[in-house]
């Protein structure tokens, strides 16, 4: 689709921290969401005995512990071919307009999963 470059540089701004937090774990994912407020919250998967997240998961729920009201955009860097339901989910939970940026290893973004109309 798009490199993070032709992006707007909010949503290239998630994306870069998205694949830096991937790189600097070397977990399978790395995500990064942006709130209402301009803030931004980063996180890797995490797959543990007693806790498996994906990052977007992870993302959001840092969001949300910190007080985040909303979110404007998502982003979620992955080998795989596509943003799993379950991430999907996590982010319609608090922001049901929000985009979310695929995007892969390299920061090229390869869609941008908008809601579904209703």
């Amino acid at each position: 689709m798009s490199g993070a470059a032709e992006l707007d540089p909010e949503d290239a701004k998630i994306v870069t921290l998205a694949r830096s937090a991937r790189a600097r774990t070397g977990a399978a994912e790395g995500a990064a969401v942006r709130d209402t407020d301009g803030r931004t919250y980063v996180a890797a998967s995490v797959a543990l005995p007693s806790l498996s997240l994906t990052a977007l998961q992870a993302a959001v729920a840092a969001a949300v512990s910190s007080g985040a009201p909303g979110l404007e955009a998502a982003a979620v860097v992955t080998g795989a071919d596509g943003v799993d339901e379950a991430s999907l989910a996590a982010v319609r939970d608090l922001a049901p307009s929000a985009p979310v940026l695929h995007a892969d290893a390299t920061g090229a973004v390869r869609a941008v999963l908008a809601p579904e109309a209703s």
